[in-house]
């Protein structure tokens, strides 16, 4: 008598066994970065209320083209493909954009948070198939050293901002005097965050010296090793507080040019 052979059906496989919520922590980082990343492209395409006064976006910064008095080289150029909308922004937001998308934090926090590479610590990646950085477009994160060099020319132009925010204009007389109102505080916390996000990065931790097998005779290179080390050790905070102050400073500049806040002088 002939038996009948019964499927043996598989078991799915858990994507983990934890049992804490492993997920809150993904979960939050997504949000965070997806809003950061909605308001930045909105702010981005706007094209108005990026000033105000001796204050300037760093959104916007350097402004090379626009309407602004910031602006460098006048107004929109004739250049400019009349289909495509134009924002001061889209000229030079990209090259601090990608630097951050392709700093080693960002990526591991992204990661995990966005592609599931894997979600948590443990814990099973939805896919079976992973490629790693060896294709478009993640193949594109191997050049986050030459981003570095443009984000540290970046902090030059946004020093220069506090600089100028610095001065304020009397418009009774049209002369521009010394001041210090709580813009100029909000950009000059920026610069420092953002600096001390990219004093930390690890790519030039490398170039400084950490590509050489023995600092000890190096003694320059040794220091700066060690100070960018002392960055590093809080890069995370740094890359977290450095976005939202980016951000907070698009909208404080952006809010006093509409009038729903009223910058305060200082001094």
């Amino acid at each position: 008598m002939a038996h009948a052979q019964l499927p043996v059906l598989e078991r799915p496989r858990k994507l983990t066994m934890r049992q804490d919520a492993w997920w809150v922590q993904p979960a939050v980082v997504a949000t965070l970065l997806t809003a950061f990343l909605v308001y930045a492209t909105w702010a981005a395409f706007q094209n108005a209320h990026y000033t105000y006064g001796p204050y300037l976006s760093p959104f916007y910064s350097p402004e090379l083209f626009g309407s602004s008095s910031h602006a460098w080289f006048g107004p929109k150029p004739g250049w400019w493909p009349a289909l495509l909308p134009f924002s001061p922004a889209l000229l030079i937001l990209p090259f601090p954009g990608l630097f951050r998308v392709t700093c080693y934090y960002y990526r591991g926090a992204y990661y995990k948070a966005m592609w599931a590479d894997p979600p948590s610590c443990t814990v099973k990646e939805p896919r079976d198939i992973y490629r790693g950085e060896q294709t478009f477009p993640l193949i594109m994160q191997n050049i986050h050293r030459y981003f570095l060099y443009v984000a540290l020319l970046f902090l030059l132009f946004l020093a220069r901002d506090v600089w100028d925010a610095l001065w304020f204009t009397d418009p009774a007389t049209g002369h521009a005097s010394f001041g210090i109102g709580v813009g100029t505080l909000v950009l000059a916390l920026n610069v420092v965050l953002l600096s001390s996000y990219t004093f930390g990065c690890h790519s030039l931790r490398h170039i400084v010296g950490g590509y050489l097998d023995q600092l000890a005779r190096r003694p320059v290179r040794r220091t700066a090793y060690a100070c960018a080390s002392c960055f590093n050790r809080w890069h995370m905070r740094w890359a977290w507080l450095s976005l939202f102050c980016v951000a907070f400073a698009d909208i404080y500049i952006r809010l006093c040019s509409m009038g729903v806040w009223h910058d305060v002088r200082i001094l």
